[in-house]
């Protein structure tokens, strides 16, 4: 089968081949899915480029999230059956065919189509875990910022249809119709010179109890700057490629508490009732029409660097994905 291989950790435009390996068997637990669509994260790209908090052994077929059926099921599997499709994360989605843990396996209804259904999982539920990391409940304002982003765009979208109030900042004013297109509220274009300003004017003075930082460097003193004391700032991402500053004096003088939040950590550890609700939730909005999870582009399998470096490419309006 057809596998996107990396032999050592580097830029994954150059460093990506594809290979031919053998079809993997799954083990007690365990599926196997034949691939449709798979996403291409920020977290993968960091994953081949070996600068995320995990490193695979060496060579490895990466990805981690993909849609397609099941196609062979392990020991011990309950409640499965071969030809269903699902959602699934796992380790080397991009391929042909791949393993997944089948309690982590989401049947999906008809009216998620593939599209969405590649990226329904990593993205979506780091944004629904991220609004409970928060505590944020109803009539709350928090705020963030790479408020383009995927799991931005699923945080805003659903905390509106929860009454949490969101803060959304944006780095270009074109950006702001774009989220008004999807209808997420309260977008701000840090390129004006009175952001601040309207951020205030948006809240009515309301004081802001959590800000989720996806970008890092001088970007999280803004967002402290705009909380009120006693806020929770969380390290989400590091879009800057520079380390997050925050002045002492936020921390000293006004509380300010800093956590970093990983969903890899959170998720293996969160009830099943609550994963499965959760998920009932996003699907449920989906169907709907009321969430929206864009695609940039499509490529085959075949084309893995040149997807890579397409999504690699700034101002996109959603994922980039890759077809089996």
């Amino acid at each position: 089968m057809r596998s996107a291989i990396h032999e050592t950790f580097g830029n994954p435009a150059e460093v990506l081949t594809v290979e031919d390996r053998p079809l993997p068997e799954p083990g007690p637990g365990e599926v196997r899915v034949k691939m449709r669509l798979a996403s291409i994260h920020n977290h993968d790209l960091l994953t081949v480029s070996g600068d995320y908090g995990y490193k695979p052994p060496l060579p490895a077929v990466a990805g981690s999230e993909a849609t397609g059926t099941i196609d062979a099921l392990g020991e011990g599997v309950e409640g499965l059956k071969v030809g269903q499709r699902v959602a699934a994360t796992g380790r080397g989605t991009w391929a042909d065919y791949f393993i997944a843990k089948a309690p982590g396996v989401v049947l999906l209804p008809d009216a998620v189509d593939d599209e969405t259904a590649a990226q329904l999982v990593a993205m979506p539920m780091s944004a629904m875990f991220l609004l409970d990391f928060v505590h944020a409940h109803p009539g709350d304002w928090i705020v963030q910022n790479a408020a383009t982003g995927a799991v931005a765009k699923v945080l805003a979208t659903v905390a509106q249809t929860r009454g949490v109030n969101v803060i959304n900042l944006v780095r270009r004013d074109e950006a702001v119709a774009e989220l008004a297109a999807l209808n997420i509220r309260n977008a701000v274009s840090t390129s004006a010179a009175n952001w601040k300003e309207q951020v205030e004017a948006i809240t009515e003075g309301a004081p802001i109890k959590a800000a989720i930082d996806g970008v890092g460097g001088p970007q999280a003193a803004d967002l402290c700057a705009i909380c009120g004391n006693g806020a929770t700032v969380v390290s989400f991402g590091l879009m800057s490629g520079e380390p997050m500053e925050i002045p002492s004096g936020q921390l000293i003088f006004r509380g300010i508490e800093v956590k970093g939040f990983w969903l890899a950590k959170l998720l293996p550890e969160a009830p099943k009732p609550k994963v499965a609700a959760l998920m009932g939730e996003l699907v449920g909005l989906i169907a709907s029409g009321k969430l929206t999870l864009q695609v940039d582009a499509i490529y085959d399998l075949a084309d893995v660097a040149k997807a890579a470096e397409a999504a690699m490419q700034g101002q996109r309006i959603g994922k980039v994905l890759i077809r089996g």
